[in-house]
């Protein structure tokens, strides 16, 4: 049977020590062998310092700077957006007026009348000579022309049709002169009676299409039925009886039968004609060519009683110009309703821009550190929309997570929306983050650790 081993000391030797420290006390001397064990205890305790001394803060600093520390802090925002006030469309104050547009539905929105904007009543007026343009329209519907330049059947123009070049004349109405046995095309006699608006060949050519005056109105009344014209009302061929009259609305849907007749269209866009009997010729409408008009037609009966209908093709900055068709009754002179036409064109070109919405380097954001750098998060350019008037403009920020945190790095994007149109721009970190120092991190050992 074994003896338990008894416990020893042996590792630091201090058992040893103590029974040699008690045997040189009663020889009167310090054996050899406690010196140096003496001398082993006393490096072993000096490590023991050291090691307290030295690796347990070596630990702690190897820790310190090796730490995760939290990612940095970014915040963003939209930038405001301000909408421009409403666009100011300047209708004539006086008389009744009516605009249609094509080509800018999703920028103006749609009426189901094909009408987009109105002044005064819908009430019939005298139109004047604007049924020159209803008495040609009925004229090609019994004699159509293949397109602008078929000049059509040839009229011979007799004795009575000379005899209302006097009779016109009488009542003060604008005239062509129309020779006994003198010829014209059909082309040609129906741009004299809308260029220089000459009575006597809307009455001469329609009784020639129709065999007399009753007939044509019989017509020119199923025309206008067949046509939806409900509100106008034609009594004969030249606009001089105040008793042929029709509504703004009314007047839009025949100015846009009118510019879609390959003829009517050309001829009304003629300035100025030159032809043997009636010699030279120029257009009443002396708006053609400016503010983008093309057309259509002057009338009126005196003081306050002006008119006229027009097309107009309006570049605004939209892919392709705006198709305008529209008409003015009742202005004062002729100037007024001039100075109308123009200010209404302007102000619809006016009310199409180039709204900005982001300058470059504009700031829409920061990136933050516990450790205190820090950067912008800036819009990478200038940036404009197109739109019309006071179209609501909506903006929305999309952002991924930086990888780099350095300056130029692309960590989203901005995106405006007004009507149709949509436009873009990167957002960017302008500066750089920068790592936190070894100071920072020995003295901010709470701050450490974070993901």
């Amino acid at each position: 049977m074994s003896t338990p081993q008894q416990p020893t000391d042996e590792f630091f030797g201090l058992t040893e020590l103590l029974n040699d420290e008690r045997e040189p006390l009663a020889r009167g001397g310090v054996d050899p062998r406690v010196r140096r064990r003496r001398r082993r205890i006393g490096l072993i305790v000096t490590a023991i310092v050291l090691f307290v001394l030295v690796a347990v803060p070596g630990g702690y600093v190897w820790w310190a700077l090796t730490a995760p520390v939290s990612a940095p802090v970014v915040e963003t925002h939209e930038p405001p957006v301000t909408v421009p006030a409403a666009a100011a469309v300047a209708l004539p104050s006086t008389g009744a007026s009516a605009i249609a547009v094509a080509g800018g539905d999703e920028y103006l929105g749609a009426d189901a009348s094909g009408i987009w904007a109105t002044s005064g009543t819908d009430e019939p007026r005298s139109i004047a000579s604007i049924t020159k343009v209803i008495t040609a329209l009925v004229i090609l519907d019994r004699h159509p022309l293949a397109d602008a330049s078929d000049p059509g059947p040839t009229i011979t123009f007799s004795k009575a049709d000379h005899d209302l070049y006097d009779q016109y004349y009488v009542r003060g109405a604008t005239i062509a002169a129309m020779p006994t046995g003198s010829s014209m095309s059909l082309h040609d006699a129906i741009a004299t009676m809308l260029i220089p608006s000459a009575s006597n060949y809307a009455e001469a050519v329609s009784t020639w299409a129709f065999g007399s005056q009753g007939a044509f109105r019989g017509a020119a009344q199923r025309w206008l039925a067949a046509n939806g014209l409900t509100g106008t009302t034609l009594v004969e061929p030249t606009g001089l009886d105040a008793r042929n009259t029709s509504t703004p609305a009314d007047l839009i849907a025949l100015g846009k039968i009118a510019a879609a007749n390959p003829t009517i269209a050309s001829i009304a866009a003629t300035p100025s004609l030159s032809l043997p009997g009636p010699g030279r010729m120029a257009n009443t409408n002396d708006l053609l060519g400016s503010n983008g008009i093309t057309g259509l037609k002057t009338g009126n009966l005196g003081e306050g009683t002006y008119n006229l209908l027009f097309t107009a093709s309006v570049p605004v900055g939209t892919a392709e110009p705006l198709s305008v068709t529209g008409v003015v009754l009742g202005g004062y002179t002729r100037a007024n309703v001039n100075h109308d036409v123009m200010a209404l064109i302007d102000s619809i070109r006016a009310g199409f821009h180039e709204v900005p919405v982001a300058e470059r380097d504009q700031r829409v954001g920061t990136i933050t550190t516990p450790w205190g750098s820090s950067a912008q998060i800036v819009v990478s350019d200038y940036v404009t929309i197109f739109t019309w008037s006071d179209t609501p403009i909506t903006v929305e920020m999309t952002t991924t997570t930086p990888e780099t945190y350095t300056d130029g790095e692309v960590i989203g994007t901005l995106t405006w929306t007004a009507g149709p149109n949509t436009v873009t721009s990167p957002i960017e970190i302008d500066g750089d983050i920068v790592p936190p120092t070894e100071s920072w991190r020995l003295m901010n050992p709470g701050a450490l650790g974070g993901e």
